[in-house]
C-alpha cells in the first residue's frame, strides 16, 4: 500500500491542466459495445478506474488500440458474451462502479447484459434500481441471484420504445437507460432525465454514431431508435471535480496558479460557489487565474445575514463530488459555512481527520457539517491519516498541503483512482510530495 509524505506550508505557483473527466469517460468507453465499427476516443484519463473498465473491455474481446497520449481506438466487433458468466468478470466487474454502464449498450445490441454487484466509493448507499427499472420498462427481463449479487437483464426479441419518469435524475443510470434505448425499436421518451454535461456528451457522441437524442442538456430527453450504430471520434471534456480540486488547493496554499483549457462553459455554478467563500476567479481566454489569496478569503452569507449554506444537488446544482473540497477550503476561510451533503450519508465522515488537524468543524448528523473558518490565524497540523475514498482524499491532500510540518496520507490507491499522476504534477508547481 502506497503513501504520500507532504510537507506543507509551501506556497505553490504556476500552470497545470485538468485531467480528461473520469466520470465522462466510464460512459463513453461503454459506449463503444454498442458498434462493430471502430470508435476513437481522445483525452482518456490515465487512472486507476478508466483502466480497470478499459481491461475489462479488453477481456470482453473488445480491441484496443493506442494511439498515443490519452486517445485509444475501440473496436468491439468480436465481443465475447460467454465472458460475463466466468468467475473471472464477477472479480472484475465488481470491483469498479462504473462497470454498470456495460449492462444497456450490451442489452441493447446483443440481447443480454449481467453485472455483479459493482464496487466503489464506500460513501453511503447507491442504489441501482433506476438502471434496471428502465430496462424493464424497455421490456427486458430482470433476475438477481441473491447468493453471489448477481444483476441480469435479458431481452432475445429486442427492446422496445417507451415513455418512462425515472425516479431519480441518476447521471449513470440515465447513461444506461440510453444507450439500451438508441437501439430499441420505436421511440422512449426519458423525463427525469440527469443532465450534466458528461451525459451531454454521451449523447452528442452516440448522434455522431447515427443515434436520434433530442432533448440533449433538459431533463427530457427522446430517443428514436435506430437500427444500428456506426464508428466516430470523440474528445473527453476536461475534469470539472479536478478543476474544483485545484482552486480550493489554490486558495489554501495561497498559491498563484493558473488552471488551463477548463471548458467554462460547462463548469455551470463551480466558479460562483467558490466565489461565495470568497476566492478570486479570473477568467484569462478558456483558463481560470486564482492569484494569492495573501490576505486569505471572506465567506458572504445570504442576503438576510444568515449563515451561507452549500449544498449539493443534480445538475445545474453543485455537484456532490466538490463538496469536500469546500468544506476542507472553509476551514481556514473568514467566516462560517453550513455543508449539506444530501446525496450520501457517509461522505462526511472524513472531518474527524481535519479536526485531529486543528480544524473547527461541528458534524450535526451524516449529511451536514458547520465550519468554523480559521481565516488563517491557526495553521492546521500535519498529521498521519487514511484516506477513504477519492474525493475525501483529496481533499486531505490539499489539507495537508496548507499545514505546517509534515503530513502521511495512506491509502492513496484511492486518490489514484480518480486523479492522474497527481504528486508529478503537484511537484511541478512547487509541491513537496512524495510517493513511498
Amino acid at each position: 500500500m502506497g503513501i504520500f509524505k507532504i510537507e506543507g506550508g509551501i506556497q505553490l505557483k504556476g500552470e497545470i491542466t485538468p485531467q480528461g473527466a473520469k466520470n465522462e469517460a466510464l460512459q463513453i468507453l461503454c459506449a463503444v459495445l454498442l458498434t462493430p465499427e471502430k470508435v476513437t476516443i481522445n483525452n482518456i484519463p490515465d487512472i486507476i478506474d478508466i483502466n480497470k473498465l478499459i481491461t475489462l473491455l479488453g477481456n470482453l474481446g473488445v480491441k484496443i488500440q493506442k494511439n498515443g497520449n490519452s486517445s485509444i481506438t475501440f473496436q468491439s466487433d468480436e465481443v465475447n458474451m460467454g465472458y460475463l458468466e466466468t468467475e473471472a468478470f464477477k472479480k472484475e466487474g465488481g470491483s469498479l462502479r462504473g462497470s454498470i454502464m456495460i449492462v444497456g449498450p450490451l442489452l441493447a445490441r446483443f440481447g443480454k447484459g449481467y453485472i455483479p454487484k459493482p464496487g466503489g466509493d464506500k460513501i453511503g448507499r447507491r442504489r441501482l434500481d433506476t438502471h434496471f427499472e428502465g430496462f424493464i420498462n424497455l421490456g427486458a427481463k430482470f433476475r438477481y441471484n441473491r447468493e453471489d449479487h448477481f444483476y441480469g437483464v435479458e431481452a432475445p426479441d429486442g427492446l422496445t420504445g417507451t415513455d418512462m419518469l425515472l425516479d431519480e435524475a441518476s447521471v449513470t443510470g440515465t447513461a444506461n437507460i440510453v444507450m439500451a434505448a438508441v437501439l430499441a425499436k420505436g421511440t422512449t421518451t426519458v423525463y427525469n432525465a440527469a443532465c450534466e454535461p458528461y451525459l451531454q456528451q454521451l449523447c452528442k457522441m452516440l448522434n455522431a454514431m447515427g443515434a436520434k437524442i433530442s432533448g440533449v442538456g433538459s431533463n427530457l430527453l427522446t430517443i428514436e431508435g435506430v437500427e444500428a450504430l456506426g464508428g466516430c471520434e470523440h474528445r473527453i471534456l476536461p475534469d470539472m471535480i479536478e478543476i474544483g480540486s485545484w482552486i480550493g488547493l489554490a486558495a489554501m496554499t495561497k498559491s498563484e496558479i493558473t488552471i488551463k483549457n477548463v471548458s467554462w462553459e460547462n463548469l455551470g455554478v463551480i466558479p460562483n460557489v467558490f466565489r461565495k467563500l470568497g476566492i478570486t476567479l479570473e477568467r484569462k481566454g478558456d483558463d481560470i487565474f486564482i492569484p494569492a489569496h495573501v490576505n486569505g478569503y471572506e465567506v458572504k452569507t445570504d442576503i438576510d445575514g444568515s449563515i451561507l449554506t452549500i449544498a449539493d444537488a443534480p445538475w445545474p446544482g453543485f455537484t456532490p463530488d466538490l463538496l469536500s473540497i469546500i468544506l476542507v477550503v472553509a476551514t481556514q476561510a473568514k467566516g462560517d459555512v453550513l455543508i449539506h451533503q444530501k446525496m450520501f450519508e457517509s461522505r462526511l465522515f472524513f472531518v474527524d481527520k481535519l479536526i485531529d488537524m486543528g480544524a473547527k468543524i461541528i458534524l450535526c448528523d451524516p449529511h451536514r457539517a458547520v465550519v468554523i473558518g480559521h481565516d488563517f490565524k491557526s495553521q492546521l497540523k500535519a498529521t498521519t491519516m487514511s484516506s477513504p475514498d477519492i474525493r475525501a482524499g483529496i481533499s486531505l491532500l490539499i489539507a495537508a498541503l496548507s499545514a505546517k510540518g509534515t503530513s502521511t496520507i495512506q491509502n492513496i490507491e484511492q486518490i489514484d483512482r480518480g486523479y492522474e499522476r497527481i504528486d508529478e504534477r503537484l511537484r511541478a508547481i512547487g509541491a513537496n510530495i512524495v510517493r513511498a
